[in-house]
């Protein structure tokens, strides 16, 4: 079937309850466009999980701070059409802006505590942007499950916190990282990397290994080490700029005091005018 590409909400709207009273379940990807293998394995998911795959492509203003890269990030509506067909995708909603936010919006969502660590300190304001046009997206797109990466993990978390404190009727479906074959975690992001950083970049997933290593094979159960461990192996490579290092509980994002179930590692880098942020999880050997 082809893909139907939709740019206005009234649209949208009539078109997925349209599926829903068909008896269809809609499964919806939201993305900022820029679509690569990571968004193409969320579409082949839903499209296994559901119906009807519905895709969203817009760039959100609101998740960007003022020296962030929202005039440069990367658009082309008609690619990300072809790959999210490609994919299994049914459905693209490509609203212009003025679409999605006729004026300055009034209202902002805002999650507490999941929010603040992390990304959250280091781009002040980022997710209760994210959190808004998520919100959004989802109430104009009604009943659903919701597909989204675990590579932007804080975000992962954040959402479904939202989607659970406002009742909605969406179902988060969180889809491991995809990688590269060097171990390098797919982003839109990566596009910014020249050859040789691309070359450099895969180091910031072997920083999370040696924490990794740490946890798992060592047996290190203080936080402080192993994010000194992935700090030490990034050091190896002066063309990175860390930002942060961390170990978290994978659900309230909190810093334990000692190691004792599953803790997922977490990092962000710059490399030249990328900023790279990965994750993985890891477990003592004890559990």
């Amino acid at each position: 079937m082809a893909l139907q590409t939709i740019e206005h909400v009234a649209a949208w709207r009539q078109t997925l309850d349209a599926r829903r009273a068909a008896g269809q379940r809609v499964g919806l990807v939201p993305t900022m466009g820029a679509l690569h293998a990571g968004h193409m394995s969320l579409i082949r998911r839903a499209a296994g999980d559901c119906d009807v795959v519905a895709v969203t492509d817009y760039v959100n203003p609101l998740q960007f701070g003022p020296t962030e890269d929202l005039a440069s990030y990367p658009r082309d509506i008609e690619r990300d059409g072809r790959i999210a067909a490609e994919a299994g995708a049914e459905l693209l909603f490509a609203p212009p802006p003025g679409e999605m936010w006729p004026k300055p919006p009034m209202t902002s969502v805002q999650v507490s505590g999941l929010s603040e660590p992390m990304e959250g300190a280091s781009r002040p304001g980022h997710f209760d942007g994210v959190a808004t046009i998520v919100a959004k997206l989802l109430a104009l797109s009604g009943p659903c499950w919701a597909y989204f990466g675990e590579k932007d993990f804080q975000q992962l978390a954040v959402i479904r916190q939202m989607v659970s404190d406002l009742s909605l009727p969406v179902a988060v479906m969180g889809c491991p990282v995809v990688r590269d074959a060097d171990g390098l975690a797919l982003s839109s992001r990566n596009a910014y990397l020249n050859q040789t950083e691309r070359a450099l970049a895969p180091n910031l997933y072997y920083a999370l290994l040696a924490g990794k290593r740490a946890v798992e094979d060592d047996g290190e159960t203080d936080p402080g080490a192993v994010t000194d461990a992935m700090a030490v192996s990034l050091e190896k490579h002066p063309e990175f700029g860390l930002d942060y290092a961390a170990v978290v509980d994978p659900l309230d994002l909190t810093r334990p005091v000692r190691i004792h179930g599953e803790v997922r590692l977490c990092i962000a880098a710059r490399l030249g005018r990328a900023r790279l942020i990965d994750n993985v999880p890891a477990t003592p050997p004890d559990n």
